[in-house]
């Protein structure tokens, strides 16, 4: 967060006036988003507001009809989700994206794995499978995610929450400019969403900003530095967590109470 006084900071990523269509549905209407650096932006909204949605598209896995995104001011078109990896985003989506038949090391390190060094790796293209064995186990330990008896055991054979862990922690082992996390709570019990959560500051405090889209109010509240608000389709407001109240934000969000306005918090006025 800025200083009193100091220059805003300029948004790692972007969005303006974003529009997705599904046939007749409008799922994304105008709609615009700013993540500031080192920040963890909450994202909240009532069941088809289009948050997964709009998050889809900044992640690359949809393409807008009609606006554009930016990163660092500069407008990007993500063909797919490896684009948006390239480029530094990494996101848990509320699917997982896991590949089940696949081992938990294995998916760690799906569409990156790591080769052998020297020749072996060069030329024959044999994988280092014993070094992201490794480092798969020590990421899930960092997470807290002890009941998993072996990272060299299929995802299919785990449990809902296991398998969210292992999304959350591929999406912060690997993130270097954003982490997008979609609901990345909903399957966990009470310890290991302590963990992620936790997970979530010490990532901010290597600097990576953060995108939490979630139904889960007082996890918001508890991390975010500031909280986006979506509503038919688009952002009607950004709202500091430390000066309104949950019961707000649901008001806001319901359209029960007026937005405030958006020179409060430092925002810039609508063009």
């Amino acid at each position: 967060m800025n200083a009193p006084g100091a220059a805003p900071s300029a948004p790692v990523l972007q969005a303006r006036g974003l529009v997705k269509r599904f046939g007749k549905v409008v799922a994304i209407d105008h709609a615009d988003f700013d993540l500031k650096p080192g920040e963890i932006l909450g994202v909240i909204g009532d069941n088809g507001a289009g948050k997964s949605t709009m998050i889809k598209i900044l992640a690359g896995a949809l393409r807008p009809d009609a606006g554009e995104v930016l990163m660092d001011g500069r407008p990007v078109h993500f063909r797919s989700p490896l684009d948006a990896r390239a480029a530094g985003i990494e996101t848990v989506y509320q699917n997982l994206a896991l590949s089940p038949a696949l081992t938990v090391a294995e998916n760690m390190f799906l569409g990156r794995e790591r080769r052998r060094p020297g020749l072996v790796g060069a030329f024959f293209r044999h994988l280092d499978r014993a070094g992201m064995r490794r480092e798969a186990r020590e990421r899930l330990t960092t997470l807290g995610l002890l009941t998993v008896q072996s990272v060299d055991q299929p995802v299919e054979t785990l449990s809902g929450g296991q398998r969210q862990g292992i999304a959350v922690a591929r999406a912060t082992a690997f993130g270097t400019r954003v982490v997008i996390m979609d609901e990345p709570t909903a399957a966990l019990g009470v310890k290991e969403s302590r963990k992620v959560l936790e997970l979530m500051l010490d990532v901010k405090r290597r600097g990576l900003p953060i995108v939490l889209i979630s139904h889960n109010m007082p996890h918001v509240f508890e991390v975010a530095d500031r909280v986006h608000i979506h509503r038919l389709g688009r952002r009607i407001a950004i709202i500091d967590p430390k000066a309104h109240s949950m019961s707000d934000a649901v008001a806001i969000m319901t359209g029960a109470m007026k937005p405030p306005p958006a020179e409060a918090i430092g925002e810039p006025p609508p063009a």
